[in-house]
């Protein structure tokens, strides 16, 4: 039968009973004749494929900007012209933009495929009252499904019977420990985390058996509703693309306005020949349009991902590169990432004493203290307790190269590092006590119990059952009234809240004495004489370089959001240690779904911790901080990640236990799960944003000087300065060497110190804006100085003209040193000395313009002369003088506070 979205979502809350009776089927499976019908009217247990554009479509769209609409139309204007090197020049700039673009732009569809992978292709059904093997694909709604350990679940079920059964969620959940599942049915607002008569399409089963009644399928289940939300994720542009775009709209209609009236002046009022005039005009253009600007930034960020590959951060989509710098909030899971993911045993408690237990991990190495001061008293009061968790355990720990590794459940591991750190040898006690028997964990009684026989003369007498498990069952089992005894169950209910107020998982410990074996070891041999010796409370601990980050992130005016599917109180214990916020207050998923889109952004804005959130949750979280103005970089590595990483500016998945549905869905990969690699991504991120901006700011000002010299020669009627192809020759070679050098940059002083870039700020911030006018202004008056003066000095227009391209260069190497530092002075041992990188492109420049001053075939190409020794010595002292006068400039404007973003 058909099943509204609505009514679907509420299976967990009906009994078995009430969901076979919707799904008009029975524990006995369907016939084979209504399942084909079935499947003919909900269609296939799959999520489906989607298609990604043409190549050729994808190639085509790297040219929709209004910037290459422009550098086209230059170009074939100047073929028109016959000025054929200019347009060959050009069109090769604007293809190798696109190529570039083509190879690195992400395949986002991909996402879904990878979710789709995650589906297993055999399920065991009930088919005509028999157990058969189908093609999961064809799994329909009244289905009968037998899942056990080491199967994926192939759809969604609602439990009907489950025996000791763990599910491993953290795909959906991102919850560490695998969650315990029983048929009873809870209530229709728990959370999915917390849905345990459920089991979910694509998830793990750890332990255990089951059966279950297929619910949902296909874009039904809880994995298809987060594809669905994966296709409605709309693409966003980054802050930078965004800029760039905004720009060129507005330079591309200044530069047709201007060269219009230009045009229209040289002709009209001037009296050129409108050939003349325009030729003069192309010649405006290429001098004004940066036309190296976008292959050099592609380059930088392509640096810059090479860079953040070194430091574990892989980039999938170039310009995320840049978006990284502008990030202001951090949204980030907490297990594995702010975690280590391994429990820790931390704390002891038996009815007396109390013990602290150090350290961190499966490392077994830590001290157990007591807060009461006696620990010696205290161990040997806890080494009951010790050596239950040691003996009522299957795990084993053993050391790796470079740390220490678990067999075996994570809870279980940590009790055999917390035995070793009570002096115990696994080994060595499990000998002595030799194991005779066991009752495995079970979901329904909750706890694990074990017989051994006893070593010979021990107190305990000759054969001892060790229990674990929750603690309201072992209590439950000891037969423990509230009273005035210490060890009542008051007494340990405010222990268990007190480690629960830490974020601690509690497990409880008991021993049972026995004079004899029993003939069979079942429940009943535990009824009665059950003795509670106590709990542990468990944390998965915060690493230890993250609380640096953290700290780094704050100071750089980054703010961070935990958004995980942990408890509150646990997810809260972990933000304060990390010291996430000045005070870290904490909401659950139930009041982001309560809360309106208005109340959410601002919910948002104060709260730091996220618990118990699903993938709508966290979809709605990232959309409220994006229309606050955020630049928001979000982590993951779950399939329930995924809608969440492709909607933010920066979506961040895991390389270690990341899923494939969360790399393809996410701009940067971690490979080491490792929430300090994000800030090192940070730190790299702004370094590229720093260097782009030096670009723009040493490339544009070329640019608008030679676009300067040009319109006063045709406003004063005097000849051009410098042809339409010298022109192009200054801009590439100095893009190609002093302009690429810029993407070397090292990090400026304080780089982490300043806060984020807003998202909408342009790219010619008032700063930049003022330097692009200021350095224009300087070099055009110094070229046009030269200009004037070779002309005086009975030059021909050709020498004046090839002094005129020179002193552009010998400038730019000058104001590059300038512009290496755009917050500090230049002027120092470093700034004057210059990298490897600048020292080489230098060389490689004088040599391009040696050739191109002095060799016979480039005067014959590009109409130049030949100069000498002292016209070279001139243009060099003039270079100097502009870049002293520039340093005084960067000094007088940052005393007088004239830019907020040079400010400290």
């Amino acid at each position: 039968m058909d099943n509204g979205a609505k009514e679907t979502r509420y299976w967990h809350s009906q009994s078995t009973e009430g969901v076979l009776a919707q799904l008009s089927a029975t524990a006995h499976g369907l016939k084979q004749a209504e399942a084909e019908r079935r499947l003919a009217s909900h269609g296939p247990n799959e999520l489906p494929e989607t298609t990604g554009r043409p190549a050729w479509l994808r190639f085509l769209s790297q040219f929709n900007n209004v910037l290459i609409y422009f550098l086209l139309v230059a170009a074939a204007a100047a073929f028109l012209l016959d000025h054929i090197i200019d347009a060959s020049v050009i069109v090769a700039v604007v293809l190798l933009n696109a190529i570039v673009g083509y190879v690195q732009e992400g395949k986002a569809e991909e996402a879904l495929n990878a979710i789709r992978s995650m589906i297993s292709p055999q399920a065991n059904v009930l088919r005509d009252g028999r157990k058969s093997a189908i093609p999961v694909r064809e799994l329909v709604p009244g289905d009968v499904v037998f899942i056990e350990a080491g199967d994926k679940v192939p759809a969604d079920l609602r439990l009907l019977r489950a025996r000791r059964l763990l599910i491993d969620e953290a795909l959906l959940t991102g919850e560490s420990v695998a969650a315990e599942k029983r048929e009873l049915p809870v209530t229709p607002d728990a959370p999915l985390g917390d849905r345990q008569c459920l089991a979910f399409s694509g998830t793990l089963v750890a332990a255990g058996q089951g059966t279950g009644v297929v619910v949902e399928t296909g874009l039904q289940t809880e994995i298809g509703r987060i594809s669905s939300l994966l296709q409605n994720v709309e693409p966003l542009s980054t802050p930078l693309l965004r800029q760039i775009d905004v720009f060129a709209r507005r330079f591309t209609w200044l530069v047709f306005i201007g060269g219009a009236l230009l045009f229209a002046f040289a002709v009209l009022v001037r009296g050129f020949d409108w050939v003349e005039a325009l030729i003069a005009v192309v010649a405006l253009a290429v001098g004004v349009v940066p036309e190296g600007l976008p292959a050099v930034i592609t380059i930088t960020l392509a640096i810059g991902v090479r860079r953040m590959a070194s430091r574990n951060a892989v980039i999938r989509k170039l310009p995320a590169v840049e978006t990284l710098g502008a990030t202001s909030v951090i949204c980030t899971d907490k297990t594995g990432t702010l975690t280590r993911n391994e429990m820790t045993a931390r704390r002891i408690e038996t009815a007396v004493s109390r013990l602290s237990v150090g350290g961190a991990g499966y490392v077994p190495e830590g001290e157990l203290t007591s807060p009461d001061g006696d620990d010696v008293a205290a161990l040997a009061d806890a080494t009951g307790l010790v050596r239950c968790g040691l003996l009522c355990n299957d795990a084993d720990l053993f050391q790796v190269e470079g740390g220490w590794q678990v067999a075996g459940d994570p809870m279980e591991g940590a009790l055999v590092a917390l035995g070793m750190k009570a002096g115990l040898d696994p080994s060595h006690v499990r000998g002595e006590w030799q194991r005779l028997d066991e009752i495995p964990f079970d979901a329904a009684h909750r706890f694990m119990a074990t017989l051994h026989r006893a070593p010979d003369g021990s107190p305990d007498g000759s054969y001892v059952v060790f229990i674990k498990g929750a603690v309201e069952a072992l209590l439950a089992m000891a037969a423990k009234e509230e009273t005035d005894d210490v060890a009542g169950r008051a007494f340990w209910e405010e222990r268990i809240a007190n480690a629960g107020a830490e974020g601690e998982r509690v497990l409880g410990f008991a021993v049972k004495h026995l004079a004899a074996r029993p003939e069979t070891f079942t429940f009943e041999t535990l009824a009665g004489g059950v003795e509670f010796l106590g709990i542990v409370g468990f944390i998965d601990p915060p690493r230890r370089e993250v609380i640096d980050a953290v700290a780094e992130c704050r100071s750089a005016g980054i703010a961070i959001k935990m958004i995980t599917g942990d408890h509150a109180a646990t997810a809260l214990a972990i933000a304060r240690q990390l010291d996430l916020a000045e005070d870290p207050e904490v909401i659950t998923g139930a009041e982001v779904e309560a809360a309106s889109d208005d109340d959410l952004r601002e919910i948002v804005e104060r709260v730091s911790v996220f618990a118990r959130t699903t993938p709508e949750h966290k979809l709605r979280i990232v959309r409220a901080l994006q229309r606050n103005g955020h630049i928001v970089a979000m982590t993951g590595d779950g399939v329930n990640d995924a809608p969440a990483l492709s909607q933010a500016d920066v979506g961040t998945a895991m390389g270690i236990k990341g899923t494939e549905a969360a790399k393809e869905a996410a701009q940067m990969v971690l490979l080491d799960d490792n929430f300090a690699s994000i800030v090192n991504a940070v730190r790299e991120g702004r370094r590229v944003q720093d260097n782009i901006r030096k670009v723009i700011s040493w490339e544009i000002p070329t640019n608008g000087a030679e676009t300067l010299a040009v319109v006063l020669a045709i406003l004063a009627g005097f000849a051009l300065p410098m042809t339409a192809t010298q022109i192009l020759w200054s801009n590439l070679i100095l893009a190609a060497t002093l302009g690429l050098v810029l993407a070397f940059e090292p990090p400026e002083p304080g780089i982490m110190r300043r806060r984020p870039r807003a998202a909408n700020a342009p790219l010619l911030s008032p700063f930049l804006l003022w330097r692009v006018v200021v350095v224009s202004i300087l070099l055009a008056a110094a070229a046009l100085g030269i200009f004037f003066f070779a002309l005086e000095t009975g030059r021909d227009v050709e020498t004046a003209r090839t002094m005129v391209v020179n002193m552009f260069v010998v400038a730019e190497i000058f104001y590059l040193f300038n512009v290496r530092y755009l917050h500090v002075p230049s002027i120092t041992v470093i700034g004057i000395r210059g990298t490897p990188a600048v020292l080489t492109a230098i060389g490689m420049l004088v040599a391009a313009q040696l050739l191109f001053t002095y060799a016979p075939f480039m005067n014959r190409l590009f109409d130049t002369r030949p100069l000498g020794l002292l016209d070279g010595a001139l243009m060099v002292v003039i270079g100097a003088v502009l870049m002293l006068l520039l340093e005084v400039e960067k000094v007088l404007v940052r005393r007088l506070g004239w830019f907020a973003e040079l400010r400290d």
